[in-house]
């Protein structure tokens, strides 16, 4: 049994319907303070479409990456959870699509924050073309699936599973001009089943965490403060602003560089 799966590792085994820490698959249940427990999403409603401002993708400090990211073997993706490296380097990822605002926009411009967008079809459909200004910043768009069931990997067998992926890798295709590598289960549940159809979707990896900015503060699940490596969870809504400032205020006290996952792992 794997729990806490790392890149640059050899290739691991895992168990049906395990959550980022290796723990079975739980109702979404608030934590302490209001905020989720780590590896729980909740859905909120679309926005309106709303204006889309322009960006300028920036000139970043590049690092040579001290790892690669596991192959797929026996027809099974890789799980990644942290990546081990000794660059002062941290990964933020960013999930679903629901809240649109051009705050967010321009705050990840301010801060010249690349990250990986993990959208779902079913949240962006409304306003896909909003997604592009981050693009014009630096940040790739993934696959979070088309329906966002965050029981998917219990209710559904290999085939639903695929087509949901599936799905959300064509419209990543006609919308921005790029098949995503990288899948985010929703709610983070895996399974081998899962595993397989992530790689039959042509994907390289599913990628869970370890660190969440949620409701204004940083939940760590090792530790109590950002480490080389780690992979920060994040979601389009309406605390936003308060999530972001939590993570760049945790980033900066531990003196890591936001830099982009795919460009770390080679397959942006």
């Amino acid at each position: 049994m794997v729990a806490g799966l790392t890149a640059c590792t050899a290739a691991e085994s895992s168990t049906p319907a395990l959550t980022p820490s290796g723990a079975a698959v739980s109702p979404e249940v608030p934590g302490a303070n209001g905020a989720l427990a780590v590896g729980g999403e909740v859905p909120t409603s679309s926005a309106s479409p709303t204006p889309t401002p322009t960006a300028t993708k920036r000139i970043r400090r590049t690092f040579i990456p001290d790892c690669q990211l596991p192959p797929i073997v026996g027809g099974l993706a890789p799980v990644i959870t942290k990546i081990e490296t000794k660059h002062p380097v941290v990964f933020l990822t960013i999930d679903d699509g629901n809240i649109k605002t051009p705050e967010s926009i321009k705050l990840l411009a301010e801060y010249d924050y690349p990250s990986s967008l993990f959208l779902t079809k079913d949240t962006i459909a409304d306003h896909p073309a909003f997604f592009n200004a981050f693009k014009a910043q630096g940040s790739l768009i993934e696959n979070h699936t088309v329906t966002h069931n965050i029981n998917m990997v219990r209710q559904w067998g290999y085939q639903q599973q695929l087509n949901d992926m599936v799905g959300m890798q064509e419209y990543a295709l006609q919308h921005y001009g790029r098949r995503p590598t990288l899948f985010r289960p929703p709610g983070g549940a895996y399974s081998n089943v899962m595993r397989q159809a992530v790689a039959d979707a042509g994907m390289k990896a599913i990628v869970t965490w370890e660190a969440k900015a949620n409701a204004g503060k940083m939940d760590y699940q090792v530790g109590n403060s950002l480490r080389p490596g780690d992979i920060v969870l994040m979601h389009f809504r309406a605390e936003f602003a308060a999530d972001l400032a939590a993570f760049r205020a945790a980033q900066l006290a531990a003196g890591l560089e936001v830099v982009l996952l795919e460009d770390f792992l080679g397959v942006a």
